[in-house]
């Protein structure tokens, strides 16, 4: 068999067009981080797109899907001229230079760690390309698309680009200590895209009616099928993170599961009791609590810290719901903020209190040592929570004053949003969906 491998290495060497792999590359980091980028960009389009669709009324189902696909392009192409090079280029804590603008020195040789540096860009867009999409769940139905393309532009380079940089690109929360532990973007996606949330939805004040008319989701069985996608893809998500193909990742997919069959379960119990039925939209919206809180922790945990972690996101981001909608009055639409947002903080805390090189439950310390280690690396966490909550709040509201100036009003008016944002905006209708 020696014999016969080593032949066909020799004949594949001979074989025009096909060259041997460069030193530094790993074909199977290449071949798995390949499959985790469509995996991470399915998330978006379609998973994120008609799990948004279906919760909406039909009047503005065609809206969301727009903002979505169009954030897509817009986020991909900022990425190509300037945000890569602002989040992984050298520069200084805070943001990265200017060095990989256009994507400059950027070839098929050029590599990052045993990866093509092309393909580490392009795993990394994914990212960029779903946080700002998030954030659309938040105004739904009520928002100009003008003033969305602006605002998600703006919002991209001045928020999203210095926190990624901060911690994943040689930034200053990279740096403390060990590092903030951010696995896959408990920080730089899931908190930064539920603060804006948050914010907007304040600023662009709540849909014509709420709370008194109810706003029921148009088509569930849309939702659940972006649902399941969104499940899918979040193997990409976190289990791609590792930026190779090991153990690592292998154990990041375990955990993102069962924290995300924890989540679902947990919302579903709370609802069940409290209202004498299981419902189909608190066990999907459960999933993404359990998926989003596990995400910055999903490679410092294993099987025990994840059932933990899943169980705890399901019933805190369930009460954060019930407040933010009937305690505050807020209209955040798609409940972006108190399960992106809260279960970003919730999983960035507990990455802290839970990491463990086995279980997740503080083996391979002694007691003394584990509470030592536990606390130092806890106020790192909560360092990161507190920097990218104040930071994204602020510069959320200045970018979203600035463009309500620039486009004379972020909100389209009483008559478009009543007719429907379908209609008034885009001139189709997606009513027969």
């Amino acid at each position: 068999m020696k014999i016969l491998h080593t032949i066909g290495l020799l004949l594949l060497s001979c074989m025009p067009g096909l060259a041997m792999a460069s030193e530094g590359l790993d074909s199977g980091d290449t071949a798995w981080i390949l499959t985790s980028t469509a995996l991470v960009l399915f998330m978006t389009i379609p998973g994120l797109s008609l799990f948004y669709g279906g919760l909406v009324r039909s009047k503005n189902i065609l809206s969301v899907l727009m903002q979505c696909f169009a954030i897509t392009c817009i986020v991909s192409l900022l990425w190509l001229i300037v945000v890569y090079s602002l989040c992984f280029s050298d520069g200084n804590a805070f943001i990265g230079g200017l060095d990989r603008v256009f994507f400059a020195g950027m070839t098929k040789e050029s590599m990052s760690g045993t990866l093509p540096e092309v393909l580490f860009s392009l795993f990394q867009l994914t990212f960029a390309i779903i946080t700002p999409a998030l954030i659309v769940g938040a105004f739904a139905e009520r928002m100009k698309f003008s003033s969305m393309l602006l605002f998600s532009a703006f919002w991209l380079i001045a928020v999203y680009a210095p926190v990624c940089h901060w911690v994943w690109g040689g930034g200053w929360l990279g740096s403390m200590g060990l590092g903030l532990y951010d696995f896959a973007g408990g920080t730089v996606v899931h908190i930064t895209a539920g603060v804006a949330a948050l914010v907007a939805a304040i600023v662009i004040g709540p849909r014509r009616g709420f709370p008194t008319t109810a706003m029921p989701p148009h088509n569930m069985t849309m939702t659940v099928t972006g649902a399941g996608m969104l499940w899918v893809g979040w193997f990409g998500f976190n289990g791609g993170s590792a930026v190779a193909a090991n153990g690592d990742a292998a154990m990041a997919m375990m955990v993102t599961h069962i924290s995300a069959a924890a989540g679902s379960l947990a919302w579903m119990t709370i609802e069940w009791l409290k209202h004498g039925k299981p419902s189909v939209l608190g066990i999907v919206t459960g999933m993404v609590a359990g998926l989003g809180t596990i995400t910055p922790a999903s490679g410092f945990v294993g099987p025990g810290g994840a059932l933990l972690i899943g169980l705890v996101a399901g019933v805190v981001c369930y009460y954060a719901t019930q407040m933010i909608k009937n305690k505050f009055k807020i209209d955040d639409s798609l409940d972006v903020f108190p399960v992106h947002g809260v279960g970003g903080i919730l999983g960035t805390l507990m990455a802290g209190i839970f990491s463990s090189t086995e279980l997740g439950v503080f083996s391979g310390y002694g007691f003394a040592d584990g509470i030592s280690t536990i606390a130092g690396q806890l106020s790192v966490q909560a360092i990161g929570v507190v920097a990218t909550f104040a930071y994204t709040a602020v510069v959320t509201f200045v970018l979203l004053k600035l463009v309500g100036v620039l486009t004379n009003g972020i909100r389209v008016d009483k008559d478009d949003e009543t007719q429907g944002l379908d209609i008034t905006l885009h001139e189709e209708s997606g009513y027969n969906l």
